[in-house]
Formats: C-alpha cells, sequence, structure tokens
C-alpha cells in the first residue's frame, strides 16, 4: 500500500492505494494518529484508489473517527470503489461516518 497526503486549507486528505490489510494498517494507523495528535481536526480519507479493506483496515478508521469525535473533529469518507462500499455497508460503518460519491463533495461536508 502507498498513502499519499495533500492539504487544502486546514483539511489533511489521505489517499491509500492498493490494500488496507493486516500488513499494511499499522503503517496507516501510525500515520493517522501522528496526525491526529498534531492536531487535524479535519479529515477527507480518498478511497478512490483503494482496492481492498480487511476488517484491520476497518479499524483504523473507526480508531480515526473515534479521536476526532471526541475532538470536536470531522471526517469523511470520500471515493470509494464498490468492493469498499460494501465492505463498509456489510460491516454498518456506513452509518457511522459521513460518505460522499467525490472527493469534491467530501471536502464540502467536512
Amino acid at each position: 500500500m502507498h498513502i499519499e497526503q495533500e492539504r487544502r486549507d486546514d483539511i489533511l486528505i489521505l489517499r491509500p492505494r492498493g490494500r488496507l490489510d493486516s500488513s499494511s494498517s499499522p503503517e496507516f494507523e501510525r500515520l493517522l494518529v501522528e496526525q491526529l495528535d498534531a492536531g487535524i481536526q479535519r479529515l477527507a480519507l480518498d478511497f478512490s484508489g483503494l482496492d481492498y479493506i480487511s476488517s484491520a483496515g476497518l479499524r483504523v478508521v473507526l480508531l480515526a473517527g473515534k479521536k476526532l469525535r471526541a475532538s470536536k473533529g470531522r471526517m469523511v469518507l470520500a471515493a470509494m470503489q464498490p468492493m469498499v462500499h460494501e465492505v463498509f455497508d456489510m460491516s454498518g460503518f456506513l452509518t457511522l461516518f459521513a460518505v460522499a460519491d467525490t472527493l469534491d463533495e467530501g471536502l464540502a461536508r467536512v
């Protein structure tokens, strides 16, 4: 997995590419926790390049959501591939987070 980062004003955009599973989720978690601990309050996860997410990846997304909720921050999940969207739907995570069809739509919501 490769993770691209971008800032637009005070919004951090993270773009994980490839597979977010038990072997890659520790790196993603480290990056997220590092950024959240540094004070990021607005986060967009652009999943347009994410081909697969496992329960380990879902756990990291949940962790980020809980940390942001506790600090009154906001997070959006954007541009999910159909397979990734299905995993979020089956796990019930779509009801926990703001979800947008495109990154631009997501940025407007966070």
